[in-house]
C-alpha cells in the first residue's frame, strides 16, 4: 500500500491526533529483497508481506444482529485470510433460532476457505459466567446475561481477541454490501499499525463517500449528518484547549477503527450510539494532561490516533432518519458530560440539539451509560474460565 505521511498533528498530553492520510495504491506489491524508496519524503510505500505480518496477530471483531446471511457472508468474505475473525452475534434465538442460521451459513464459509471463525451469543451464559467471576458484573443484566447492545458486544470481542492472544483488534459492522470495502479498511488497519508502531495506537476509517440514490442517480456524499456534528464538536473541544482552531478530527464516528489490544484494555466503552465519539474523549480525559492523573489510569507516553482516508465508497444498511438523530444525542452526550467540557460548548450543543428536535427551549442532553476500563476486570480469572467454557463446546461458543 502507498500511503501519504499525516500532514497535520495536534498533541494533547500524551495524546496525539494525526490528520487525514490518503491513501494512493492500495497494492504497492511485495518487498522484492529492496525498499523502494520513491518518494519517501511524503509517501511511505508498505509491502504486502509488511501488511500480512500484521494482519497475523489481528482478530476482527463482526457485531451481528439480525443481518441478512448474504450481508454477513459478504463482510467475512472481504477479511483477509490471515486475520482471526470473531462473531459476537445478538440475534434472537426464538422462535426462529437466527443464530443457529448464522452459525450454518459460516460453518459453510469455513468450509470453503478452510479459515477457522469464532462464533459467540451476547447471552452466551457460560461468557457472562467468566464475566462475573472477573468482577465485571457492571456488563451484566438484571438476568445475569450480558446486556443488548453493540458496545457490549464490542467489550466482549474484545476480551476473546485477547483470550485468542492477538495483538490488534479491528471492528467491521456487519451490514456493509461491499466486501472489497471490508478488505481495504483491514488493510488500512495494518497499514495504520506499520506506521505507528506502538502499544497504544488507534487506527480510525474515514469513508470516502457514502452513495444515496438522489433524483433517479447515485450521488456519493461526502459526510454523514452525524459525523458533521460529532466532528465539529470535538473540534470545539480541542480548539478550546490549544486556543487555535482545528478541523483535524474526521472521525468522530468511524465504525470501521482498530487499536492495540493492549489499549482496548484501558480505555472506557459507552453504550449504544455513543461507544465511537467517547473513545476519543476518553483518551483525552486519561492521558490528554487537562484532567488530574488518575491513580487507577497507568501514564502513557503516548497515544497515537491515525485517520486514514479510505478508497472505497460505504454502502450499507439505511435505518431511518430516527437512527440519524439517536447518534447525533448519543455522540454529544459523552462530550457534553464530559468533566472536559466547558460552559460554552455546552451551551452550544444544547441549542444546536433545540434546534434539531424543536424543542421550545434548550436543555442538556442525558448521559449514557460508561463502563469502566476492562484493567479493572480480573484478566487471568476469565481467561481461565473462557477455556473451560471453550473446552464444553457449548453450541453458543464455538470455533468453526
Amino acid at each position: 500500500m502507498k500511503i501519504e505521511i499525516p500532514r497535520d498533528c495536534e498533541r494533547m498530553g500524551a495524546v496525539q491526533i494525526y490528520g487525514l492520510q490518503k491513501v494512493y495504491e492500495l497494492d504497492s506489491g511485495g518487498n522484492s529483497g529492496k525498499l523502494d524508496t520513491s518518494h519517501n519524503d511524503v509517501i511511505r510505500s508498505i509491502p504486502s508481506e509488511a501488511l500480512y505480518e500484521r494482519q497475523k496477530n489481528m482478530a476482527i471483531v463482526v457485531p451481528v444482529k439480525n443481518e441478512r446471511l448474504k450481508l454477513i457472508e459478504g463482510v467475512l468474505v472481504g477479511i483477509p485470510h490471515p486475520c482471526q475473525i470473531i462473531v459476537v452475534s445478538n440475534s434472537p434465538r426464538g422462535p426462529v433460532d437466527r443464530f443457529h442460521i448464522e452459525k450454518e451459513a459460516i460453518t459453510n464459509f469455513c468450509k470453503f476457505t478452510n479459515k477457522k471463525v469464532l462464533v459467540v451469543h451476547q447471552k452466551d451464559a457460560g461468557i457472562a459466567k467468566a464475566i462475573e467471576l472477573a468482577g465485571y458484573s457492571e456488563l451484566l443484566g438484571d438476568d445475569g446475561l450480558v446486556r443488548n447492545g453493540k458496545a457490549e458486544g464490542m467489550i466482549m470481542g474484545t476480551l476473546l481477541a485477547r483470550w485468542l492472544n492477538n495483538k490488534y483488534i479491528g471492528f467491521v459492522d456487519s451490514d456493509n454490501y461491499f466486501p472489497g470495502a471490508v478488505h481495504e479498511y483491514v488493510q488500512e488497519y495494518a497499514a495504520g499499525f506499520e506506521m505507528f508502531d506502538t502499544d497504544s495506537t488507534f487506527v480510525r476509517i474515514s469513508w470516502n463517500s457514502k452513495p444515496k440514490v438522489m433524483e433517479n442517480s447515485l450521488f456519493f456524499a461526502k459526510w454523514g449528518r452525524s459525523s458533521v456534528h460529532s466532528n465539529k464538536t470535538l473540534n470545539l473541544l480541542l480548539s478550546h484547549f490549544s486556543g487555535y482552531e482545528t478541523e483535524i478530527v474526521k472521525t468522530g464516528n468511524a465504525g470501521e477503527h482498530a487499536l492495540t489490544v493492549d489499549l482496548a484494555l484501558n480505555i472506557e466503552y459507552a453504550a449504544g450510539y455513543a461507544v465511537e465519539t467517547h473513545h476519543y474523549v476518553n483518551m483525552i480525559e486519561m492521558w490528554g494532561g487537562v484532567l488530574p492523573p488518575s491513580e487507577s489510569v497507568a501514564s502513557r507516553d503516548k497515544v497515537t490516533i491515525c485517520q486514514i482516508e479510505s478508497r472505497n465508497p460505504h454502502l450499507h444498511e439505511s435505518k431511518g432518519e430516527e437512527h440519524v438523530e439517536d447518534m447525533i444525542d448519543a455522540s454529544l452526550s459523552v462530550i457534553y458530560n464530559s468533566p472536559l467540557c466547558p460552559e460554552l460548548l455546552k451551551r452550544e450543543i444544547s441549542e444546536d440539539r433545540a434546534m434539531r428536535l424543536k424543542l421550545d427551549q434548550p436543555e442538556g442532553v442525558p448521559p449514557v451509560k460508561v463502563y469502566s476500563n476492562l484493567s479493572t476486570l480480573k484478566l487471568d480469572t476469565f481467561l481461565e474460565h473462557c477455556e473451560v467454557a471453550f473446552g464444553s463446546e457449548t453450541e453458543a461458543l464455538s470455533l468453526v
